[in-house]
This record gives C-alpha cells, sequence and structure tokens, in this order.
C-alpha cells in the first residue's frame, strides 16, 4: 500500500447469513462454553419451570452473541496503510516497513494482533499486539526487512486478529492490499580510471555539436516562451509562418553500453557467491559509475533485449531526466535477471550498431573457440571495449587455464581489454587493473584522460 492509502478490507461477501456464520465460528472456548451452558440452563429451565434459572440461561447464552455481533461489525471499521522506506534497497541492506492502524469506528477496539506476511528470505513474520484503540485513535509500528538475495519480495496482506473485552470472540481479518520490496544487486563504488580511446565515442560524456553559421545551414526550431528573440531566424519564420529561432549549442551525452551474458551454459554454480551473481553486480556497478559521469548507458543481454528503451529507439536514454528514470528501470531488471536458454551471443552481436556504440563493457561467462570469437568481432562496433571474463574453471580452482588465455588472447587481439575474473575478485581492483593495461597499450600519445573518469 502506497503511504496514506487505506485498507478497509473487504466486504462482507456472503451477505448477512454469511456474517453471521462468520460471526459465530469467531467464537473463542470461553465464547462456546458459555453460549452451551446459557442454552442447558434454559433448557433445563423449561423442563423445571424455573422461571429465574431461564433468565441466567438467557443472559449466558446473549453474551458471547451480542460479542460477536459487535465485534463482526467493528472489523470492518478498522483501517490500515504501509509504507516501505525504502522500497528499492541493496542486497545485504535493510529496509523499514512502517505500519498504520486508525480506528475509523465509534466504538474502541478490545486487543488487537497484528500480522504481515512477509517471504521467508527477508526475515521472521512479524507480530505486534495492541491494547487498546480508542475511536479514531490510531497506532503505528514498524519492522525491519532484509535480503542477501536480489529480487521482487510481496509484503501482504496484512492479517489482524480482533477480540471483545470478554474474551468470547476472536476474528481474523485479511486486508487486501499488498506492497512489493525490489532488491537489487550489490554494487562497488568504482574509481576514476582513464581509459585510451577516441573521443568521438565517448569521452567525458559532455561533448557539444555546434549549429552551423551559415543561414542555409542552420536547422531552426519553433519559438518558445522566453527564448532570446536575436536568435530568431527570419527566413525560416517567413517560410513556415511562425517564429523560428536558431538551435543553441547542445550538449551531445557519450554513450556507453553494459553487456550482460545470462546464458546458463555459460555458468556453473548459484547462489549469492556464485559467477552469476558476481557479474550481475559487476553490471550494476558498471551502470552506476558510468551513469554518473553523465553517459547516456543502456543494459544489454545475450538475448538482444535492451533496457531501457525495450520496443523503440537505440536503447539509450536522452536527459538527465530520463537517465535517473532509466537507472530505475535497469536496476529493477538486475534484480530479477536470470540465467537464459540461449547458447550464444548472436543476438547481442546484432543489437550492437556498427560504429556507435561508444564504450562497451562486458560481462562474460564460459566462451567456447566460437563464441569468443562472435564477441571479438563486437569490439569493431564500439570505441572501447572492455571484458571481464568469468570461466567457470578459473572461478572455482582460482587458476585460469591454457583454454582462458586463448580467449582472452583472442579478445585483446581484437581490441578488447579482457581480464579473467578469479572467484571473490574485487571489481574495483580489476578496474583500475584495466584502466592501467588499457592506457598502457595505446601508449601515452594516444591517451585519453576523461574515458573513465
Amino acid at each position: 500500500m502506497p503511504a496514506g492509502a487505506r485498507d478497509e478490507g473487504p466486504g462482507s461477501g456472503g451477505g448477512e447469513a454469511g456474517g453471521v456464520r462468520a460471526a459465530l465460528g469467531g467464537l473463542t472456548t470461553r465464547g462456546r462454553s458459555f453460549l452451551a451452558a446459557g442454552l442447558a440452563a434454559a433448557g433445563c429451565a423449561y423442563v423445571l419451570g424455573q422461571d429465574y434459572l431461564v433468565r441466567v440461561g438467557l443472559l449466558l447464552a446473549v453474551l458471547p452473541l451480542v460479542c460477536a455481533t459487535v465485534l463482526y461489525r467493528t472489523r470492518y471499521r478498522v483501517a490500515a496503510s504501509r509504507r516501505l522506506s525504502p522500497s528499492r534497497v541493496a542486497a545485504g541492506s535493510e529496509a523499514r516497513v512502517h505500519l498504520r492502524l486508525d480506528n475509523v469506528s465509534r466504538l474502541p477496539t478490545g486487543l488487537l494482533m497484528l500480522q504481515d506476511h512477509v517471504p521467508y528470505v527477508l526475515g521472521p513474520r512479524p507480530r505486534f499486539v495492541l491494547d487498546r484503540v480508542e475511536a479514531g485513535g490510531r497506532r503505528e509500528v514498524s519492522y525491519r526487512v532484509r535480503s542477501d538475495l536480489r529480487g521482487r519480495y510481496p509484503l501482504g496482506p496484512l492479517q489482524l486478529r480482533l477480540s471483545d473485552p470478554f474474551g468470547m470472540c476472536e476474528l481474523t481479518r485479511s486486508f487486501s492490499a499488498y506492497d512489493t520490496l525490489t532488491v537489487i544487486p550489490r554494487t562497488e563504488t568504482l574509481p576514476p580510471t582513464q581509459l585510451a580511446g577516441d573521443a568521438s565515442g565517448y569521452g567525458d560524456g559532455r561533448q557539444r555539436s555546434l549549429a552551423l553559421a551559415g543561414d542555409d545551414d542552420i536547422i531552426p526550431r519553433a519559438y518558445r516562451h522566453g527564448d532570446d528573440l536575436r536568435r530568431v531566424h527570419w527566413r525560416s519564420t517567413a517560410r513556415y509562418g511562425e517564429l523560428m529561432v536558431r538551435r543553441e549549442e547542445q550538449p551531445q551525452r557519450a554513450r556507453c553500453t553494459v553487456l550482460l551474458d545470462t546464458r546458463r551454459i555459460a555458468y556453473e554454480g548459484a547462489g549469492p557467491d556464485s559467477a552469476f551473481e558476481w557479474a550481475v553486480s559487476g553490471a550494476a556497478s558498471a551502470l552506476v559509475h558510468t551513469l554518473e559521469r553523465g553517459f547516456a548507458v543502456r543494459l544489454l543481454t545475450d538475448t538482444g533485449s535492451a533496457v531501457p528503451g525495450e520496443g523503440g529507439g537505440d536503447g539509450f536514454a536522452g536527459s538527465p531526466q530520463e537517465s535517473a528514470d532509466a537507472a530505475g528501470l535497469m536496476m529493477d531488471t538486475l534484480a530479477v535477471a536470470d540465467h537464459s536458454d540461449g547458447a550464444g551471443l548472436s543476438r547481442a552481436h546484432d543489437a550492437l550498431r556498427g560504429g556507435r556504440e561508444g564504450l562497451l563493457i562486458a560481462f562474460f561467462g564460459d566462451l567456447d573457440e566460437e563464441q569468443a570469437a562472435l564477441a571479438a568481432r563486437m569490439r569493431q562496433r564500439s570505441a572501447a571495449a572492455m571484458a571481464f571474463v568469468l570461466d567457470s574453471g578459473a572461478w572455482l580452482t582460482g587458476e585460469v587455464t591454457g583454454a582462458v588465455e586463448e580467449r582472452l588472447r583472442l579478445l585483446r587481439e581484437s581490441g578488447w581489454t579482457a581480464l579473467a575474473v578469479p572467484s571473490g575478485a574485487s571489481l574495483t581492483e580489476l578496474w583500475q587493473l584495466a584502466g592501467r593495461q588499457r592506457a598502457e597499450s595505446q601508449g601515452p600519445s594516444n591517451a585519453f584522460s576523461g574515458g573513465w573518469s
């Protein structure tokens, strides 16, 4: 439930008859005992002809029925809301769930037990006991949840157990609304690192495209409120019949594609310490780092799907506001990223556009000879490229085999800065090492200092 939203639960559903059955079904042992004793006393009074015993029996029988009726009607006058702080949290970090209960009836409640349903990976099921809520009163409680596993986890529905002051009846009521907690992958803060390369492909993320000076070459746009009248282009104004102004110098954001290999056959093992989880966390760290440096970034997988911008455009976010929205969308995508059934990287290769990708950062699993050759050709479609190869043998044993070295050599010869990732490696250290290797391979005369900073 969003903050401030109220959930007063479902209606009676089965009508009045169903409500009566629900109320009687909530009688406690004490309530059933009172009802049985009252009926027995009334029966004995009828047989023995004792009028006073009839009054006692009616009192004993009516008391639990009255309590059940009042409690049943009161339960639909209790509203609840839930608020997550925050709703998106990194794996291993805690989030706090705030619950608010409002008594919107004219009668005070009795003893209440509040229980929220949470998946077992988030911790034990929280339970709270509320003594009494006055008419129009409010109670607020909170609990913490934490998960070491990324994913999307539902919270709710909220359950409320109501009881009357005499303990005659208890009713359990489930609210209908629930919320979702998104646990995103862990990220590492990556240091600024120089990367040699082509300024046309990426650079510092702040290249500029100048408007041409000639009247015939200017591409004008429609006048907007607040535009300087000195920039009015009169020839275009006469042509289109409305005020047109010259375009200002526009920033052209550098581009970066983060490629995540999700093939099931490319990874071995499972769990938070597996190679696949390292690759997902690495991709998340690279996305955050490049977005903070002003790049227009997209996430690409071996299936060829790009985030953001699926189904249209080239997948890159445009304005800084779009980048902020894109960051959330990409992190949500990584939160639920799973293995694909694909056997190759051909779809990812086809999704890369020739020569206009800018910076390409890839996280690969096992690469056979064919897939390594295909990955090598991806380098031709980017200005600079870096690859982190998580070979299962090297990951599990900690030793880089000859086959892995051969794959790395093929990637490096095609222009990749390629590194093997051993088990438990730090992406921060590999990031710095890759920057140094790239700068050394290009030489000081070609170094471009803004690529990764």
